[in-house]
């Protein structure tokens, strides 16, 4: 049961975009496919990949396509465009916003809660629940891999300033749900901040700002709430 895990960068705002999918079935979900769909099938084409689903972190269009800072970012519209008959995983707190910034409607949708998980293949992939960046941003667990989306970056963290953003929940999701994860534990970031491409939870609990603070009230501090 071999994983196919590939990270793509995308996008003038270093997005990355992830192929998740099984190397014996040759069946893979992309998440977050915005800015170059043409050429992330054609990353699944020429890896002999079938796409299955689409797998949305957060509804920001630099993840799920609309319009932003003026650019017209593609997204999973576009597959259905073409003719790909995918499901579009998103937490159930996102579908309300989701048709506000792209062209996509509640009825294109699959909500998810944490705890879900789906299999592609012989790879299950677990959906993780991590509020603060937005009500339903979500992560990805698949072995120990974990694809983080703006909920954790190496060396920092999502914003909390944004419509629908809550330091209180981010607090949360990164002290007590993702610190929680395994040390060992892969983190795949969704944007390219920094000297490396991926990191450790082990690594993030030591070295991340973020994830150091023992009490709320001083995460909230350094906010600025």
């Amino acid at each position: 049961m071999a994983l196919y895990l590939k990270q793509l960068q995308v996008g003038p705002m270093q997005n990355y975009v992830y192929l998740i999918g099984d190397t014996e079935t040759r069946k893979a979900v992309a998440v977050d496919p915005a800015w170059d769909v043409g050429g992330i099938l054609q990353v699944l084409e020429q890896d002999d990949m079938t796409l299955d689903s689409v797998l949305v972190t957060h509804f920001h269009p630099d993840h799920i396509g609309g319009s932003m800072m003026g650019h017209n970012i593609e997204g999973p519209t576009e597959l259905l465009e073409r003719g790909y008959e995918v499901k579009i995983h998103i937490h159930k707190a996102e579908a309300d916003y989701v048709p506000q910034v792209c062209g996509l409607s509640k009825s294109d949708l699959t909500l998810t809660e944490s705890g879900d998980d789906l299999i592609v293949g012989e790879q299950r992939i677990q959906f993780l629940h991590t509020p603060g960046h937005t009500p339903g941003s979500q992560c990805f667990m698949v072995q120990n891999n974990l694809v983080s989306g703006d909920t954790l970056f190496i060396g920092g963290c999502g914003r909390v300033d944004l419509p629908g953003s809550n330091p209180s929940d981010m607090y949360d999701s990164l002290n007590n749900k993702l610190k929680a994860l395994p040390d060992d534990t892969v983190l795949f970031p969704g944007h390219n901040y920094s000297a490396t491409t991926t990191s450790t939870i082990g690594e993030e609990k030591k070295t991340n700002p973020y994830m150091r603070f023992a009490r709320l009230e001083d995460f909230l501090g350094v906010m600025g709430y």
